[in-house]
């Protein structure tokens, strides 16, 4: 196909990032420069002339090097004829055209998400085992101040960490590593979805759970799947939904079953006998409150699995739960038992066995003796600033009162 001499010159836009056309821009080396055109765009001296305006006869000498270009005005001509954009014109020490000064901002735009990314994929690649190891650490050391302190007081460190996590897992490139990350996303963004239900804030935390999965599935950890998903059960759970919670966990429970350590199904199982007590199932709560002890024999402690806090004390905790809401003689040394051994950094956790407690003994006919739990459960609730917990908190305070009056 023959050359059409006036047909616009367009070099395409790749070779003006190039490193060594940026060079010959700054040098102002107009011979290299008219070689582009011809290299790139297929132009002849001939419509390089066309294109510039200026005779083929010096377009010649130009490319040879047999003359120098002096006047503004001949640069100007060149950097238009070849359709130079804005950010290649100021390398060539001339203004932008004004007639396309989009050109110029999208290509800043363009140049800095460029730079943003290759500082991301370097600080990504910088992270080893040692760092994967540290920030593992700052996820536990977050889940030990939860648990003593509440979600209000560990609120700006959770999102730094999450943040911190998630953009070093989105640009990490080798394998070993990505999965490492995405198993410290999966347990972070839980324990931000368990303090988003502990402040009642549903939508939130089943955003954060959502964002759990994910990792999880990218972590390729069943475990950490199936935990995941139980606790987002909790979710439906307090949004007034407890029969689509319990079919949530009996599927988690049955698909991962053969994939999942007994300390896993341990938890599960207590947390689907609390759901059955929800719902006011005396003997599925029961028949899952017992394969959860049988499990507990055979699990003990995981380190590998630091999100799950579950000994003999804990299930008793979990036991008096939920039996006291079957009027359970035995709720009271259950729930006795799970305070006496229960390790002092678990304020939540103390709160609510006390709550419970306090309800166990006014059933039993004892309102003076569950006055001071149930007072201690108030001034712990207040300190971890659970408003989940306050809620049951005040409800079993007002019964209490009105026994004693």
């Amino acid at each position: 196909m023959r050359e059409q001499a006036f047909e616009p010159i367009r070099i395409p836009a790749e070779i003006w990032e190039r490193e060594e056309t940026r060079e010959l821009l700054k040098r102002r080396d107009v011979p290299a420069l008219l070689k582009l055109a011809s290299k790139y765009a297929g132009a002849s001296q001939a419509r390089i002339g066309a294109a510039t305006g200026i005779a083929q006869s010096r377009i010649s000498r130009y490319m040879r090097g047999l003359l120098q270009v002096t006047d503004l005005d001949v640069y100007e001509r060149i950097a238009t004829g070849l359709g130079m954009p804005n950010h290649a014109r100021v390398l060539f020490g001339l203004g932008v055209n004004n007639a396309d000064t989009s050109d110029l901002t999208d290509d800043l735009e363009l140049r800095q998400q460029h730079d943003e990314l290759i500082a991301r994929l370097d600080a990504a690649f910088s992270i080893d085992s040692t760092m994967v190891a540290i920030l593992s650490v700052d996820t536990n050391n977050l889940r030990l101040m939860d648990r003593k302190l509440g979600a209000a007081a560990i609120a700006d460190k959770m999102r730094a960490q999450i943040n911190q996590v998630q953009r070093a897992l989105h640009h990490a490139v080798r394998p070993g590593i990505r999965a490492k990350l995405a198993h410290i996303l999966a347990e972070t963004a839980s324990l931000a979805g368990w303090q988003a239900i502990d402040r009642c804030a549903l939508a939130e935390a089943w955003q954060h759970y959502e964002m759990a999965k994910a990792a999880a599935h990218q972590a390729d950890d069943p475990a950490l799947v199936a935990y995941v998903s139980g606790e987002q059960a909790y979710v439906l759970a307090d949004l007034g939904r407890p029969a689509e919670a319990t079919e949530l966990l009996q599927h988690v429970r049955a698909t991962h079953r053969t994939r999942i350590p007994a300390l896993t199904r341990t938890w599960l199982s207590a947390a689907e006998a609390e759901l059955a007590a929800i719902l006011g199932d005396e003997h599925t709560c029961r028949t899952a409150l017992d394969r959860a002890a049988a499990l507990l024999g055979e699990a003990g402690p995981d380190p590998d699995m630091p999100y799950i806090a579950l000994d003999r004390h804990h299930l008793a905790r979990w036991r008096g739960n939920c039996l006291v809401r079957f009027g359970d003689p035995e709720t009271v040394e259950d729930l006795r038992s799970a305070l006496a051994g229960m390790d002092g950094t678990f304020n939540r956790a103390e709160a609510a066995t006390r709550c419970d407690l306090a309800h166990a003994l006014l059933a039993a006919g004892e309102p003076e003796a569950a006055q001071p739990h149930i007072h201690r459960a108030q001034q712990l609730a207040a300190m971890t600033g659970s408003r989940r917990q306050r809620r049951r908190i005040d409800e079993v305070a007002r019964l209490v009162k009105r026994a004693l009056n």
